[in-house]
């Protein structure tokens, strides 16, 4: 229906402006007459140019705010807050039945600058991974840290992590960024992913970021063992799967890589430089991948 209405639009502008120049021989013309002539003849012959140039600016006039709908019911602005999430790096959820373990990969921006964080506190029973805007992460883990207050102020007693996620409010933008929250309460451990687009999903693992495609494969592959295994194994399939999101000429460090851990008798606790090297010491070294 849009690619009709655009032709059309394309095809009645054309008549207008043919009805407007006096057909002449070409031999009579002037130089300006012929000009025109040609303008408005053969320009119109590139439907192609014409129908992109139409959609581009069809696709522009209902990407301006997050409450306008495309005649595709399409809300442009949360499709673009979306692909931020997948241009941030890679991190990594799971969960067995005693413990919840974040696992995420740093970046820096140059040698000379120190790694960003990817794994932050929210209570002493939640913690979040970020990909995508870091700005935005930090603004929702305050809103997420406040909460929690509010909870233990008024109830005394911590949030449940299943009725901390769903909790919504409309403002401004929709925000580039996409969390993987773990939580321990009495339900058990939770994996959380939530979305730009406020769908939320309850998760036995997940990996977002660039290149969480491989990583989920190996969740997938592995999803089995996850919940019988023991601390340390989690943690371990949680690092193979991040691994799986490098190039082949990269590893893991204890620069790049964040832990967070939370579970039974154990508050989240964020694992950062050195402390990581006692996980990464019992990982076998990286299958050298086939040509």
């Amino acid at each position: 229906e849009v690619s009709d209405t655009t032709s059309s639009i394309s095809l009645a502008d054309f008549a207008r402006e043919a009805s407007s120049v006096e057909w002449v021989p070409s031999g009579a013309r002037t130089r300006s007459e012929k000009a025109l002539f040609d303008h408005v003849v053969a320009s119109p012959c590139s439907t192609s140019e014409h129908t992109e140039a139409s959609r581009s600016n069809f696709r522009n006039q209902y990407d301006n705010d997050v409450t306008v709908w495309s005649p595709q019911g399409r809300i442009h602005q949360i499709e673009y807050a979306m692909e931020a999430v997948k241009q941030g790096s890679a991190t990594v959820g799971l969960k067995s039945k005693t413990h919840a373990v974040l696992v995420a990969l740093k970046r820096a921006q140059s040698e000379l600058a120190a790694h960003q964080k990817k794994i932050l506190h929210v209570d002493n029973h939640i913690g979040i991974s970020i990909a995508g805007l870091t700005a935005d992460a930090r603004l929702l883990c305050n809103f997420m840290r406040q909460e929690c207050l509010d909870s233990r102020f008024v109830f005394d007693r911590p949030l449940p992590v299943s009725r901390l996620i769903p909790t919504q409010r409309y403002g401004r933008r929709p925000y580039g960024v996409g969390l993987l929250i773990a939580g321990y309460d009495d339900m058990g451990p939770h994996i959380f992913q939530t979305c730009p687009s406020a769908n939320y999903f309850d998760c036995r693992a997940m990996s977002i970021g660039a290149r969480s495609q491989s990583a989920r494969t190996y969740l997938e592959r592995h999803m089995s063992e996850f919940m019988e295994c023991n601390l340390n194994e989690l943690v371990k399939h949680g690092l193979r799967a991040l691994r799986e999101t490098l190039p082949a000429e990269q590893d893991l460090t204890t620069k790049n890589v964040s832990i967070g851990i939370v579970g039974k008798d154990l508050e989240f606790t964020i694992y950062d430089d050195d402390d990581v090297s006692p996980f990464l010491e019992g990982l076998e070294e990286r299958p050298q991948r086939k040509a």
